[in-house]
């Protein structure tokens, strides 16, 4: 049976961890969300941290979409490259509109595949 919970060891807390990837990392842009992809030296399980900022909704719409982007990656973990930050931050116009994990689907499987790509790709490595 697979792990229903989405626990402390695969989750940023720190608001320090959080600006190091929005710093450092990466940026994907989807219709909703923006994703930071950081690569951590040290390898080991890769990481999620959600923001989602007062502007998208009132309380009940923020913990809707946080919930969707937790179970996307909980679903999904085993298509992550290892030794990865994500930080997902959602759009204002996220709570605007009704999300549903269909979309949220929709909007980061491309990521996930590109990411693999990217991780996957033989070095260049030339010998001169």
């Amino acid at each position: 049976m697979a792990c229903l919970t989405f626990s402390r060891d695969v989750r940023i807390r720190r608001r320090s961890e959080f600006t190091v990837c929005y710093e450092y990392g990466k940026r994907y842009h989807t219709e909703h969300f923006i994703l930071f992809v950081m690569t951590r030296e040290f390898g080991g399980l890769s990481r999620l941290g959600v923001a989602v900022s007062r502007k998208v909704g009132n309380a009940v719409v923020r913990n809707r979409i946080k919930r969707l982007l937790r179970e996307f990656f909980r679903q999904y973990a085993a298509g992550l490259p290892a030794g990865v930050d994500l930080v997902a931050v959602a759009k204002r116009q996220a709570g605007i509109i009704s999300l549903d994990f269909s979309r949220v689907e929709a909007e980061f499987l491309p990521l996930l595949r590109h990411l693999r790509r990217q991780t996957t790709k033989p070095s260049q490595d030339r010998m001169g």
